[in-house]
């Protein structure tokens, strides 16, 4: 198998690796005479779902496809999902707010997931009872709490849209792109790295050089500081280091191992471990955890008390069993991104059917993690890994020979990622 087969392996056919059976599933018509899913009328377990990114939203297709009579509930605040996935495209114009927002109703019409929209506040991770902004409570099974992140506070930020971080997709992607926009030609923008672990390892260093390749058509004499908060390249070193100190070497500063302690929003003025920064653009992507309301359940114990600690079997708290952490908010061994997302939502839906159907879970699973960076408008490198189980450490680590990156980067990269994306969300919203 070529490189190119092994990604579209993993971005197609490896994104439902498992290889349960797909139950029937319940159905109605719509008033066109269009079939509709419907939730089972005498479930064998219920799970209640909080978030509707990649993890829960993976999550609830499968159970529903894998588990036999569950019943399942997403709880998502927003209407729509909104991705971060190639949302640096949207800041130097290449993609739409449109085309990286995608719905629920297939979730709903074809596979029976009951969806609703609302916050929730509180979970109660021993009786498995979620309750919602809107008076309601939801009691389960299992909860599985796919809630993303949330950021650190920033001494200073009275404003966050005036610095803002951009790295949950939606409003703050757009707002920076406008700020982008009507920067000075001679201006100069400054993004932050936060320190490990956050969402998207690659990622702010793709966004420096989709930033970088930008301003030499958009704005010829600007200039971006990038300030890194760890000691150096984080993901794809080689070729992120080429591209910074080669092909964007006279648009790009970069700084590593400087920690934002302030912001003058007044002043567009960074206090940092080495200095002051000043900057026409501030794109202030501030350091990671687990959102509140995995923290107020007691669940973020791990990493310095950020997220929450998982047996990986079943993505199951080692706090509280009946809860499951899956995506960005657990504390694992893999990469916090959306195709990792993707596949523990595949993990603990296979975990939680077996689990209902009397068995236990899988005592092997594999992962796999696949990543593209925009490098220039029209080229970009990748990189990819596959996890397996190691029952020692109890943790998912590398399997031999599994990892590898692009040589480089080019044009057909660039075609691979927009496939790669097409397959991705696919799999999780259609």
């Amino acid at each position: 198998m070529n490189r190119r087969e092994l990604l579209q392996a993993l971005a197609a056919a490896g994104l439902g690796h498992l290889a349960l059976p797909v139950r029937a599933q319940a159905q109605t018509t719509d008033a066109g005479g269009n079939p509709l899913a419907i939730p089972p009328a005498s479930p064998k377990a219920r799970v209640i779902v909080v978030g509707g990114g990649m993890a829960g939203t993976t999550f609830c297709k499968y159970m529903r496809m894998w588990g036999d009579a569950v019943d399942v509930t997403l709880v998502e605040r927003f209407a729509s999902f909104r991705s971060p996935i190639l949302s640096n495209e949207l800041l130097v114009g290449r993609r739409t707010s449109a085309d990286l927002t995608f719905g629920y109703t297939a979730l709903r019409d074809r596979y029976g997931v009951r969806v609703i929209t609302s916050a929730v506040t509180e979970v109660d991770p021993v009786a498995a009872i979620v309750r919602l902004a809107d008076g309601r409570t939801l009691s389960g099974d299992r909860v599985v709490l796919a809630t993303g992140i949330e950021f650190d506070p920033m001494p200073g930020l009275t404003d966050a849209n005036a610095m803002p971080h951009a790295w949950q997709g939606g409003a703050q992607a757009v707002l920076l792109k406008n700020q982008m926009a009507a920067m000075p030609a001679n201006g100069t923008m400054v993004l932050t790295i936060p320190k490990t672990p956050y969402r998207c390892p690659p990622g702010p260093y793709e966004r420096a050089c989709t930033i970088a390749d930008w301003m030499k058509v958009r704005k010829p004499r600007a200039k971006l500081i990038v300030l890194d908060a760890n000691p150096d390249f984080v993901a794809h070193r080689d070729n992120f280091s080429n591209a910074f100190f080669g092909l964007h070497s006279q648009v790009i500063e970069y700084h590593t191992g400087v920690d934002v302690t302030f912001a003058d929003v007044a002043q567009r003025t960074l206090h940092t471990s080495t200095g002051q920064i000043q900057g026409d653009v501030i794109n202030l992507i501030r350091r990671q955890r687990a959102p509140a309301i995995v923290r107020r359940a007691g669940l973020a114990t791990a990493t310095e008390r950020r997220f929450a600690p998982v047996d990986v079997l079943s993505y199951a708290s080692t706090v509280a069993p009946r809860v499951h952490v899956i995506g960005d908010s657990s504390a694992t061994t893999q990469p916090k991104a959306g195709h990792i997302a993707n596949q523990e939502a595949k993990v603990c839906a296979d975990a939680l059917a077996r689990i209902f159907g009397g068995g236990q879970p899988d005592p092997q699973p594999v992962t796999n993690s696949a990543c593209y960076s925009t490098i220039t408008a029209t080229q970009a490198a990748w990189l990819t890994a596959v996890f397996q189980y190691d029952p020692v450490s109890r943790t998912m680590v590398p399997a031999p020979d599994s990892s590898a990156a692009s040589v480089g980067w080019d044009r057909e990269h660039f075609e691979e990622m927009e496939e790669w994306f097409d397959a991705l969300m696919a799999d999780s919203f259609a």
